[in-house]
């Protein structure tokens, strides 16, 4: 039965798949997030709110990440359904995902317990953008 690879970043997941335990990889997905590429102050319109204590010093309120983070749990969450609605189809009976770590501890969050049974393997590497010659390099020999 096929395996599947997943290499994502909070950016962009791409779906590979491969037939037979030695064959390359073939790109069967690319899915998207374009928002992750966007620097914190074009995702907000708004500035943080500021509070004065009786001293006189001024305190911001607010993470300065907060909605960078929101978008990649977002996506880590559209890429487990996407991975969920192939498992439940049988499209592939092993996986392997190769994300960058932060991604990863995403991921690994939003998976369901039948997926993550389906898990050979996890690397924790950031190759969204190799080709997939490269990607293969990285995975056992054998998948």
């Amino acid at each position: 039965m096929t395996t599947w690879v997943l290499v994502a970043d909070n950016s962009r997941a791409r779906f590979f798949a491969a037939d037979k335990a030695a064959s390359p990889l073939i790109e069967v997905r690319d899915l998207a997030f374009p928002e992750a590429r966007l620097h914190e102050g074009d995702l907000v319109t708004d500035k943080n709110g500021r509070d004065r204590n009786p001293g006189g010093n001024a305190h911001g309120f607010g993470g300065e990440s907060e909605h960078k983070h929101d978008g990649a749990e977002r996506f880590a969450l559209q890429v487990c359904s996407e991975l969920e609605a192939a498992r439940t189809s049988g499209v592939f009976s092993k996986l392997y995902v190769v994300a960058a770590p932060a991604f990863l501890g995403l991921l690994r969050k939003h998976q369901s317990a039948p997926l993550r049974q389906l898990v050979a393997g996890e690397i924790d590497k950031n190759l969204s953008t190799r080709d997939s010659a490269d990607i293969r390099k990285h995975l056992p020999d054998f998948l």
